[in-house]
């Protein structure tokens, strides 16, 4: 049996409502770091290999632990989060300022609508999660992610056999992504049978309470 553990990166700036910027420079806030340490302090896996993806909100996260373990994390072309809307046609928003154009873009659910130039579409984000699931036969027991909500969720969505082809699709994932319940720091383990199946166990860390610190 293979077993490979996804976590949520902590929470990040923009998790916690802050202003527009590029996707992949938004660092974890002050609670963010706190969960990232207590994360590591709980988080018994010995790594044969950790990867984060190229948004630096996963390095963070992943740097306490990776002290821990002294490993090196390395970089997964694959696993950052889906970019739905370019930064640049939000910039200066806020979270609350934000949310009423992400679920105009949800409600529409056009897997090919393209939301600016350094966006991608929901097609070419499925492609990308689906190319990832079909490389896990090869990834090494015990390898650690540290990814993203949206991006775990499409796995999972994969993993139990679903595809996205139209907008039906595309908003029975938003339904099931939305009711999948992941905080930061969420983990979750995949489990791969002998015969190739993967299950998903969630993993309690217990450390959701760091998220009313100050």
């Amino acid at each position: 049996m293979k077993t490979i553990t996804f976590v949520r990166h902590a929470q990040s700036i923009a998790n916690a409502g802050a202003v527009t910027m590029a996707h992949d420079a938004i660092p974890l806030s002050e609670v963010g770091r706190a969960q990232a340490n207590a994360l590591a302090a709980l988080l018994e896996v010995k790594p044969s290999k950790v990867f984060v993806s190229k948004y630096i909100r996963t390095h963070e996260t992943a740097e306490p632990f990776c002290q821990k373990c002294s490993i090196t994390p390395e970089v997964h072309p694959l696993i950052h989060e889906f970019s739905s809307i370019d930064p640049e046609l939000i910039q200066g928003m806020n979270g609350e300022q934000r949310r009423p154009i992400a679920d105009a873009y949800w409600k529409e659910a056009n897997p090919n609508k393209r939301m600016g130039i350094n966006a991608e579409t929901f097609i070419e984000f499925e492609k990308r999660v689906d190319d990832f699931f079909l490389e896990m036969q090869l990834l090494p027991d015990q390898a650690v992610f540290f990814g993203h909500g949206i991006w775990l969720s499409m796995l999972i969505w994969k993993i139990l056999g679903f595809n996205i082809n139209n907008q039906m699709n595309m908003q029975t994932f938003r339904k099931f992504q939305n009711t999948l319940v992941m905080p930061n720091c969420a983990v979750y383990k995949l489990l791969q049978s002998a015969t190739g199946r993967w299950d998903i166990n969630e993993t309690d860390m217990k450390i959701n309470s760091i998220s009313h610190m100050k």
